[in-house]
């Protein structure tokens, strides 16, 4: 996977900081990995697009989504390319909370009861962020076959989706960098 290591690289580049950080699962960390440098960033959303699109290749699938913000532009990237060979794909994003007004709900866009779907994610860590998208659509009425990241700081998010019977598969880990994930988890 050509993209895989231009990945590796944007990541190395624009990603990847060190210094003392809080991490969403409230977890302290040396290094920080800020995905949204890498997907706000037009060459580096089509490669992620691109990876992501032949990761998940081998699937049988009707929508790709996840939570907002981080899968946002993910999920715009995926679709732009997607349209050249499936222009029937959809997406949809999955929000925190619901908006309080109008249809009420979490889920937007044209996804509809029934689809099966892939959820999408920048960095993956206790793998939170993945499940509150996964339980939201699964409410709504869809199948999730999948949880794919850019990359798994492998802190316990493999482990999670396991226990849900996810399949979970990522396009880096936190040791193409030469990282040790903690040995606490």
């Amino acid at each position: 996977m050509a993209q895989r290591e231009q990945l590796k690289e944007l990541l190395r580049e624009r990603a990847l900081k060190f210094g003392d950080f809080t991490l969403a699962s409230g977890r302290k960390a040396s290094y920080y990995l800020d995905g949204k440098q890498i997907t706000l960033h037009a060459g580096g959303l089509r490669t992620v697009s691109q990876a992501f699109l032949e990761l998940i290749s081998d699937l049988q699938y009707d929508a790709i989504g996840g939570m907002s913000i981080g899968a946002d532009p993910i999920i715009g990237g995926m679709l732009a390319i997607a349209a050249e060979t499936n222009p029937d794909m959809v997406g949809f994003m999955i929000r925190k909370e619901s908006k309080g007004h109008g249809t009420n709900q979490f889920v937007e866009g044209p996804v509809t009861p029934g689809m099966k779907v892939v959820i999408v994610e920048d960095v993956v860590t206790t793998g939170g962020s993945a499940l509150l998208a996964v339980d939201r659509i699964q409410d709504f009425g869809c199948e999730v076959i999948c949880v794919a990241g850019i990359i798994d700081r492998m802190e316990g998010g493999a482990a999670n989706f396991a226990k849900r019977n996810l399949e979970h598969r990522t396009l880096l880990t936190i040791k193409d960098f030469g990282i040790e994930p903690p040995t606490d988890i």
